[in-house]
């Protein structure tokens, strides 16, 4: 589904990824681990196609290299990256702004009330109040109902490859567990639906369980292992890597 080869990037002159290489399969979820600092952020927004940086090396996806597609291109063939802190957009409902790009990913032009009844069915698989369609996005939205709105954008887009950068920074246990559940339910809906979850914690792990584990310091990949890998790096941290 995907594979990185390779990769670099900076930004302002500042080099952050310094050759990352990994791979995500088809109907795989893999997590994405590392301390602040390590590139994990970057490395989504390099995957999306983020202006911002400067970036060299493969990005291959479906058989095909897309290093030099723009980032709505690259929505168009499926990739979809939930952000750490979602914007606010005054004057945009929920609503209109999940129907636009609905029409965007597939090339469509559906009707409003066609688009109504499926965001009416997949509110109501996430357990989500039938008013929230009708708030303007993000706007006055506490954190969890902000990652609660990434997850129904997941549900209304169909990916095929979902990048969750840090869908679990700022929940708390109940907003955690909700969110988790709502991947869970769209993973099984979905099977073929590659996710790459990028996390510094276990917790959501405990929710989510990841086929593989990748470990990212300095920019780099430094280890790769098997779910069993999180509860290591729960007792004993990051340090056991340097001394590799």
């Amino acid at each position: 589904m995907l594979e990185i080869k390779d990769l670099k990037a900076k930004i302002e002159g500042q080099e952050i990824l310094r050759g990352v290489s990994l791979e995500v399969k088809k109907g795989e979820i893999v997590a994405l681990m590392g301390p602040n600092g390590s590139g994990k952020s970057t490395l989504s927004s390099v995957i999306m196609g983020s202006p911002d940086y400067e970036a060299d090396g493969k990005i291959i996806f479906e058989n095909e290299d897309i290093a030099e597609l723009s980032a709505d291109e690259r929505a168009k063939k499926g990739i979809f990256l939930s952000f750490q802190y979602p914007s606010e957009i005054s004057g945009v409902t929920v609503a209109n702004f999940l129907r636009t790009a609905y029409n965007a990913r597939f090339g469509g032009n559906i009707s409003v009330l066609e688009f109504r009844k499926l965001l009416k069915e997949k509110m109501a698989l996430l357990k989500m109040p039938s008013d929230f369609a009708d708030r303007y996005l993000n706007e006055g939205f506490s954190g969890g109902e902000k990652k609660k709105s990434e997850i129904l954008q997941l549900a209304i887009l169909k990916p095929k490859l979902a990048i969750l950068d840090e869908t679990d920074s700022g929940l708390d246990i109940d907003s955690l567990r909700t969110v988790a559940e709502g991947v869970n339910m769209l993973k099984k809906e979905n099977p073929e639906m590659s996710v790459l979850l990028i996390t510094h914690y276990q917790r959501i792990l405990d929710y989510i369980a990841p086929d593989r584990v990748y470990i990212m310091l300095e920019g780099k990949i430094a280890h790769e292992g098997k779910a069993d890998l999180v509860h290591k790096l729960e007792k004993q941290g990051y340090a056991w890597l340097n001394e590799e």
